[in-house]
């Protein structure tokens, strides 16, 4: 049984860009501000946004090689072998599912400043719920929700932006004064969460009506969430005091109420819900196809590439989605811990873009003839850059807490485990299946 190819390069886009607009990444846009002296924000999202480029492009060049709702862990697979693979890919699933637990208590705390009246566990169950039930209706019903909350977001906070800027007459007044390199590059490291998660449209790859739409929708993606978190930067940072807004949960709230009272207040938290939205929505359209075709290939336990008949989705998945994301939501909830999931997002998304790029010169070698509709120029210039460049940003996110390395090395050891000894075990139960059918006995 085979999805649907229903997605245009609107919708790609929308995912794309959905999945780095979240309600969160005002908070890290805050923390990359704190790190900036003067005007120059923008200056290390800007980098941060051409460096997630050089990783699309090799992306984009892996997705024409091997387009697969299996993605990355398709990627590292045919490179490093499926162990290597198969590890790495569901750590960064895991984290990419953690930062649905970030922004969960970003929106809590938001609701909270604006209704107390609500219990923000309702507000949290609720969107999940909804968002879950579209995504089991259908993908184009999913796609067409991603178009509207997504393009709505980027609207309302470049135009937001704009006027905050207006208010104070804001001109440029040390736009290079960086604050000293370690400064920059530690912005630079934490401003890659802010783009977390924009390569995750590859998964749709199956969907899509045609696969190259999947390179151009990441490179306008990257381009759009660029301009957009740049222009919020500039203006929270014009209007808001920096000891105040670096140690809030909430900075968009403070800036949009700062410039426009109350009316701000209600257009942040419109906005707000939106992310959270559109976050949710297209996590769970990459995320939950990453599981189905897991799955498919017996990495997973077979009910998770089940496709509901009426809809044709994978409908166990898109709930299992659902619950990890719901259990990290209730967990960051309680325990305020989310920058923790902020720095080691950016991490591990600096460490899947390392592996990438590597995988890229490995199948080159191993694929040189495969048909290819995209190819990254200047041979290998871009791909050893990228794993050059992301190497050393892994470890300045990382750095910024040590917590996060015990985290993550906790992790890769837990599916490690997994990987060695209870996949093999599905894959042989698989095959025993496979084998009493062909031969006619009944199935244990």
């Amino acid at each position: 049984m085979q999805l649907k190819r229903v997605l245009t390069l609107r919708t790609v886009v929308a995912t794309s860009a959905g999945l780095t607009l979240a309600t969160s990444s005002f908070v890290a846009a805050a923390q990359v501000a704190g790190f900036m002296a003067g005007d120059s924000a923008w200056l290390s999202i800007l980098v941060s946004g051409v460096l997630c480029l050089l990783a699309a492009a090799c992306f984009s060049e892996l997705n024409s090689i091997l387009p697969s709702a299996a993605g990355i862990r398709l990627y590292l697979g045919k490179a490093f072998g499926d162990k290597v693979a198969l590890t790495f890919s569901i750590l960064y699933m895991l984290v990419v599912m953690g930062v649905v637990g970030a922004e969960s208590f970003v929106l809590a705390k938001i609701f909270n400043y604006t209704i107390p009246q609500v219990a923000p566990v309702i507000w949290i169950t609720v969107m999940l719920a909804i968002v879950t039930l579209l995504n089991i209706r259908g993908i184009k019903l999913a796609g067409r929700f991603q178009d509207i909350v997504t393009y709505g977001v980027i609207v309302s906070v470049i135009l937001l932006s704009l006027w905050g800027l207006k208010q104070v007459n804001f001109h440029l007044v040390a736009p290079l004064a960086v604050g000293g390199a370690s400064n920059f590059i530690q912005a630079v490291a934490v401003g890659i969460f802010l783009f977390v998660g924009f390569e995750w449209v590859t998964p749709l790859a199956e969907e899509v009506t045609d696969s190259r739409i999947i390179t151009r929708g990441m490179f306008i993606a990257v381009g759009i969430v660029c301009i957009v978190y740049a222009l919020f930067t500039a203006a929270m940072t014009a209007n808001v005091a920096r000891d105040v807004f670096i140690h809030s949960p909430i900075p968009q709230v403070l800036f949009a109420q700062k410039v426009l009272g109350k009316v701000g207040l209600v257009w942040i938290l419109l906005i707000c819900l939106s992310c959270s939205f559109g976050t949710f929505n297209a996590g769970l359209l990459s995320v939950s196809r990453f599981f189905y075709a897991t799955a498919r290939e017996h990495a997973l336990p077979p009910v998770f590439s089940r496709i509901s008949m009426r809809f044709m989705t994978p409908w166990v998945s898109i709930i299992a989605v659902f619950v990890v994301g719901y259990a990290f939501s209730l967990v960051i909830l309680y325990t305020g811990r989310y920058l923790v999931l902020v720095d080691m997002a950016a991490a591990a998304e600096s460490i899947i873009y390392v592996l990438s790029a590597a995988a890229l010169l490995v199948l080159r070698k191993k694929m040189a003839d495969a048909p290819r509709s995209f190819k990254v120029p200047f041979g290998p210039v871009i791909p050893v850059l990228t794993m050059l460049i992301f190497a050393v940003l892994a470890v300045m996110a990382i750095a910024t807490d040590p917590v996060i390395a015990l985290w993550m090395v906790a992790g890769l050891v837990v599916i490690g485990l997994y990987v060695v000894y209870v996949v093999p075990r599905i894959k042989e139960k698989y095959k025993v299946k496979r084998s009493s059918r062909r031969d006619g006995r009944p199935i244990l």
